[in-house]
C-alpha cells in the first residue's frame, strides 16, 4: 500500500466515522412523517422557527482539563453544526494545575502525531480562564483540536484532543 493511498484512506475513514457519529446521534431525521410531507421539502409553515446555533461548553462540567477523553466527549455530544460556538474553559496556572492551551491542526496527520510544529495556537493559557475562549464553526471542514502545552504531552497522553466535522443545520422541522 502507497503512502497516499493509506493517508487518502485515513482520511476518509475519519469522515465517515464522524458522519456515521453524528447520523447515529440525536437531532438526526428519525422517520419519514407522511402526513407532513410537504414540509419535508423546504416548504416552512408560517411563523415557524429556524433552529439556532448552539453554544457548547468543551468537556461539559469537566471543562478543558488533563487527563479527559475529548475524543469519546465530542462522539457523546454530537453532532456539532455550523455556526455553533465551542468554549474552551480551563484554570488559570498555578501551584496545583497545569497550563493548558488550545491548538488547532490544519490536517489529520498532524492531528494523529500531535506535531505542534504544523498547528495554530489559538488560545493560550489565560485565554482559556473566566469566560473561556470561544471558536465559531464557519466551515464546513474537519476542525482538530488539541491542548499544546509540554510540548504535545497533553495530546498525546492527556486524551486532551478532538475533532469535529460541523453538519449543515437542517432547515426542516424534524418531528
Amino acid at each position: 500500500m502507497t503512502p497516499k493511498f493509506a493517508h487518502s484512506l485515513t482520511v476518509v475513514v475519519l469522515l465517515g466515522s464522524i458522519f456515521g457519529a453524528s447520523v447515529a446521534n440525536k437531532d438526526w431525521f428519525s422517520g419519514f412523517n407522511y402526513t407532513d410531507w410537504w414540509s419535508r421539502f423546504g416548504h416552512q409553515k408560517p411563523n415557524q422557527t429556524q433552529p439556532k446555533s448552539n453554544t457548547i461548553l468543551v468537556g461539559g462540567s469537566q471543562n478543558w482539563r488533563f487527563g479527559f477523553n475529548y475524543t469519546d466527549w465530542a462522539i457523546k455530544n454530537g453532532p456539532f453544526y455550523l455556526n455553533d460556538t465551542l468554549v474552551f474553559k480551563y484554570d488559570a496556572p498555578n501551584a496545583t494545575t497545569h497550563p493548558h492551551s488550545v491548538y488547532m491542526f490544519s490536517n489529520f496527520r498532524s492531528f494523529l502525531k500531535c506535531d505542534l510544529k504544523r498547528a495554530k495556537m489559538l488560545a493560550n493559557a489565560t485565554q482559556g480562564v473566566g469566560e473561556g475562549f470561544k471558536i465559531v464553526l464557519k466551515r464546513w471542514q474537519p476542525y482538530y483540536f488539541a491542548c499544546g502545552e509540554r510540548n504535545g504531552f497533553h495530546c498525546t497522553n492527556g486524551g486532551m484532543k478532538f475533532a469535529v466535522m460541523p453538519m449543515l443545520r437542517s432547515f426542516f422541522p424534524w418531528p
